[in-house]
């Protein structure tokens, strides 16, 4: 299986299968921002909500060395929490490179991600991100959508205990780009937190509307 290549930055999309470590950070409180490692232990992307210049509906992905990949900005109003992500620090009139909503206003929904806009590239988010247990599909309006992308619990290897959730892992199929798959994490962060309540998770038997269930 492979991702669908550069959304954000090619030198994200790996070659092969890929297990990022994501750390939820806690500078000034609890759960203001990330770090994400490679295998290698190197840090690759970074973002905080702490900053006193942003307002609060504003996300910034950065990587290493600080610069802007990605900016979030939560669309209002919007019954469907509809986010939108903009390549680097966002401009006047600048058209999203992918927006990310609630597939109902109502009960148990899953995440749909527009790359694109029309005609564009689609994903689906199912799983509950308050148990760090989700995955992502693409080609999601066809028979054969595959899973690129999975939020995973992280097991500590040298003792093999189950770590907190503020530590986790972003499994990444070949081609797909970590920094629009951390965006996507960025988002899920904002809507569903840690709320343990699985009401307000995203179903995971649920599929995309008019979308044959696959288990690829």
């Amino acid at each position: 299986m492979t991702g669908t290549g550069v959304v954000v930055d090619a030198q994200f999309c790996f070659d092969h299968e890929t297990n990022l470590t994501v750390h939820k950070t806690s500078v000034f409180f609890p759960g203001d921002g990330f770090v994400v490692y490679n295998p290698d232990r190197q840090l690759i992307l970074r973002s905080d909500s702490y900053s006193p210049h942003r307002p609060s509906d504003e996300l910034v992905l950065m990587d290493a060395s600080g610069k802007c990949l990605l900016t979030l900005l939560r669309k209002k109003p919007s019954l469907h929490q509809r986010w939108e992500g903009f390549m680097g620090e966002r401009q006047e009139d600048q058209d999203p490179v992918f927006s990310m909503f609630k597939s109902s206003i109502i009960g148990r929904s899953q995440l749909v991600v527009e790359v694109g806009g029309d005609g564009g590239e689609q994903y689906c988010i199912e799983g509950s991100y308050s148990h760090r247990c989700c995955t992502i599909y693409n080609n999601i309006m066809t028979s054969s959508r595959e899973c690129v992308a999975e939020i995973k619990r992280k097991v500590d290897p040298t003792t093999h205990v189950l770590l907190g959730k503020d530590v986790f892992l972003l499994c990444l199929q070949r081609g797909l780009d970590a920094a629009f798959a951390m965006g996507l994490v960025l988002v899920l962060d904002q809507i569903y937190g840690d709320d343990d309540d699985d009401n307000d998770g995203v179903e995971l038997e649920e599929v995309a509307p008019n979308v044959e269930n696959s288990s690829s």
